[in-house]
């Protein structure tokens, strides 16, 4: 079995499959994949559940999603999960999209089958669950900060805090441009919540950064070991809860930087988890895959 398959493993079963016991059924798509940890959580679901398939890694280039999409429902996948930086793509590929991907803009979770594709959201419900179990507080409770609001689960982390009832959104991008849209949204939702977006430079965002008491990521930025911290330090204090999506490596340089002024953190295995077995539902129905996804990511996060 490879670490790492292509659209061209797509051809035929023959190719796709060479060497393994078990038909690829499932899979993450991405670009970069080869990070991803998703495969080892659910195949341990799958297994456990005695459910013959493999959940591969597929990498697919921008602007690829729609030809992947159709390669693997020719070669009847049952779906598959979609990370960076292909959740707007996937929701524009899909047939039907569920109310609440809808509310959120982004799908990360596909599901084929006769009807065609049906696109699902669980990164919202599951950065809610994460937070709450790591931090031991209520979303609701806190003003929130969140870096790369512009990407796909930017705005569905976003959007989800609306909706838990948080009162203070900071939504920060490297491009406002791209987050103007998202605040005019936001405030259409639900106009009460004060809405402030700022770019990366704007000499604002350390007096924003303290006024919150949780910081998220949810950009790439940390992924690659050359990277920078995403935020100046000058915008963390003691009091923060940071949360990193970013879960490999296990510390990022956000994380580090936070720890090292005395902040709680937390990265996104926790939401990783969560959010993989909201998507194993969609596909299995009445499984409860949480507990052995646990056993199978314990000791990586």
């Amino acid at each position: 079995m490879k670490e790492v398959y292509t659209l061209d493993d797509l051809a035929s079963r023959d190719i796709l499959d060479a060497g393994c016991e078990k038909p690829a059924r499932l899979a993450v798509i991405g670009w970069p994949i080869a990070h991803s940890a998703s495969p080892r959580m659910h195949q341990a679901a799958l297994d456990a559940y005695g459910i013959d398939c493999r959940y591969i890694r597929l990498e697919v280039p921008a602007g690829h999603v729609a030809d992947a999409f159709a390669r693997m429902r020719a070669l009847d996948f049952i779906g598959t999960n979609v990370t960076v930086p292909h959740k707007f793509d996937a929701m524009a590929a899909c047939d039907v999209i569920d109310p609440l991907a809808a509310s959120l803009g982004a799908v990360n979770t596909v599901k084929f089958d006769a009807n065609g594709l049906t696109g699902f959201n669980t990164d919202g419900p599951g950065f809610v669950a994460a937070v709450e179990h790591d931090f031991s507080v209520r979303l609701a409770d806190l003003n929130v900060l969140i870096v790369g609001a512009g990407g796909g689960a930017g705005q569905a982390i976003a959007t989800q805090c609306l909706m838990s009832g948080v009162r203070h959104l900071v939504l920060v991008n490297r491009s406002v441009e791209k987050i103007v849209a998202l605040q005019s949204k936001l405030q259409a939702i639900n106009g009460e919540v004060r809405i402030e977006i700022v770019g990366l430079d704007d000499p604002r965002l350390v007096e924003l950064s303290q006024q919150c008491e949780l910081i998220v990521n949810t950009s790439s930025v940390g992924l690659n070991p050359a990277d920078t911290c995403v935020l100046p330090t000058s915008c963390m204090m003691s009091h923060h809860l940071v949360y990193d999506t970013i879960y490999k490596p296990a510390v990022t340089p956000l994380t580090a930087l936070a720890k090292s002024i005395g902040c709680r953190t937390s990265n996104g295995f926790s939401m990783l988890l969560r959010q993989g077995a909201l998507s194993f539902q969609h596909w299995f129905p009445g499984t409860e895959p949480l507990p052995m996804m646990e056993v199978a990511l314990s000791g990586q996060s």
